[in-house]
């Protein structure tokens, strides 16, 4: 069982909203000052979800990951959980794209990977949550694909896949290979053992540039964007309160009865 897992460098989901500033000029998000970056949470439930089936049935786990001033100690996490090998598309050509420029930039690199039965991927990024770069991989390489998965299990080259939906789940079955993106459902991601980071720490990441994987660099990130950024903002979020007396507890309620059959909320 051959697996690749994307991955994502993000800014911490957790740090406080506040720290978190727009520069509407250039349509950039400023990196909050003192707060590192992490993998995507959802990525991080596509790593555990292959890590599950190595255990299961054995094989070899992929992580792949695309961007500009990569951490190793961030993007290593993978292979101290259990992963076998990191492949970095890092090069500035790759900085600034969008869902499609990405997807196609890993799509690319997985056609030169060769070797798969599985791919996954998180359901969605947590900094853009635009939740189509699977998918778009799918597409672009021809494979079936399955979104927003629970629990994967694979027997006689199908892959069997609960599938999250709005009042519960859906299992569908897919034929190998085949692609996957992952959601929190799935359970918490495993911590990695004191093993596994002082082996993950005498790994070195293949770093693959446009030329590696047979593309342009006008095919890929800022310059192979399909869409177009108008405007970037954070939105402002005022609130107002008031409170509604009486001279009684009854008096008081019927006032607030009344505002609010004002106010159109009765």
């Amino acid at each position: 069982m051959n697996m690749i897992v994307c991955i994502k460098q993000v800014i911490d989901p957790e740090a406080p909203p506040a720290s978190f500033k727009v520069d509407e000029a250039s349509n950039r998000v400023v990196p909050p000052p003192g707060v590192s970056p992490v993998i995507s949470p959802f990525d991080e439930n596509a790593v555990e979800a292959a890590l599950r089936l190595k255990d299961a049935y054995g094989g070899k786990i992929t992580v792949l990951s695309l961007g500009t001033g990569l951490l190793r100690e961030v993007v290593k996490k993978p292979l101290s959980m259990g992963a076998d090998e990191l492949i970095l598309l890092e090069d500035e050509a790759f900085a600034d794209g969008d869902s499609w420029s990405t997807a196609y930039a890993l799509a690319m690199a997985i056609k030169k990977i060769g070797d798969y039965d599985l791919i996954f991927c998180g359901r969605q990024a947590a900094d853009w949550d635009a939740g189509q770069v699977g998918s778009g991989i799918a597409e672009m390489l021809g494979l079936p694909s399955v979104t927003v998965a629970r629990k994967v299990d694979v027997s006689d080259g199908k892959a069997r896949v609960e599938r999250v939906v709005a009042d519960g789940y859906e299992v569908v079955e897919v034929s190998l290979p085949a692609l996957i993106t992952v959601s929190n459902e799935l359970g918490e991601p495993r911590y990695p053992t004191i093993k596994g980071i002082m082996a993950a720490k005498k790994m070195e990441p293949i770093v693959w540039k446009p030329a590696d994987i047979g593309v342009e660099p006008s095919q890929v990130g800022a310059a192979g964007r399909r869409a177009r950024l108008l405007k970037l903002f954070q939105p402002v979020h005022e609130g107002k309160c008031e409170f509604i007396e009486g001279e009684s507890p009854e008096e008081a309620g019927v006032n607030l009865a009344l505002k609010l059959r004002e106010a159109k909320l009765l």
